[in-house]
């Protein structure tokens, strides 16, 4: 029952994906960090939370906190991967340290203090939604917080919401 309900999610997710529910995480705006590919936005509720040029939250997974990047395939139509184009990410605010890893496709994703970063298909500019957020995609159970301002995870400051139950939406 679980497999179908992913299946399902994933399904919703790349439905999600192709009206524009994505969103753009590329760096290539300029409305929250002035051109920075991550900056810091207090968020109530949730404290100084890491965005992206858009002003969408990051989040990480506690599943690659070891680095290595294993959201792929359809886990990406719900948590979109912040990558660049250039060689080297911009950062405004006491982000924590910004790099860069490969993902298998070839792409530059962001880092924060060697946290793979991602923004949510579900939020909005201003909005967190995934915090906390729990989901299974090729055998793996994630479960997803928002970055805060020098690396940390809300979920580790106390910070952040109270897990959703999967598929919660």
């Amino acid at each position: 029952m679980k497999r179908l309900l992913v299946t399902g999610a994933a399904a919703l997710g790349i439905g999600l994906a192709a009206c524009g529910g994505g969103g753009d995480s590329s760096g290539s705006g300029a409305a929250a960090g002035g051109g920075a590919t991550v900056a810091v936005k207090s968020i109530d509720g949730v404290g100084k939370v890491l965005v992206d040029s858009s002003g969408k939250a990051l989040y990480a997974s506690d599943v690659e906190a070891d680095g290595k990047v294993r959201c792929t395939g359809a886990c990406t139509s719900f948590w979109e991967p912040l990558t660049i184009d250039s060689a080297k990410p911009a950062a405004a605010g006491d982000v924590g340290t910004i790099g860069v890893t490969s993902r298998p496709d070839g792409a530059k994703q962001v880092t924060v203090d060697g946290k793979l970063l991602y923004t949510f298909s579900e939020d909005a500019p201003g909005k967190v939604e995934g915090d906390g957020f729990a989901d299974d995609f090729e055998g793996r159970h994630f479960k997803w917080n928002a970055v805060l301002a020098g690396g940390d995870s809300a979920d580790s400051t106390g910070g952040g919401a109270s897990p959703r139950n999967d598929y919660g939406y």
